[in-house]
């Protein structure tokens, strides 16, 4: 092999690696930030269903507006 041909070769090698590297610590991210949505998502939907039940029982006097 010619030796710019052996370069190409090895600065193409570098790349991959960087890119190999750069793939695995994004898949991990991404699965950690996945978690942390579907844990988000939980708390959210129980805060929606105490939410919710405190609004059914409470009672608000019909009162009309200071304005009136």
């Amino acid at each position: 092999m010619d030796k710019e041909l052996e370069e190409k070769f090895i600065a193409l090698e570098t790349k991959i690696a960087y890119m190999d590297d750069f793939i695995s610590k994004l898949q991990t991210e991404t699965i950690k930030n996945q978690k942390e949505i579907r844990l988000l998502r939980e708390e959210n939907q129980i805060l929606a269903g105490r939410i919710q039940d405190l609004s059914e029982n409470l009672e608000i006097p019909n009162r009309k507006p200071p304005h009136y």
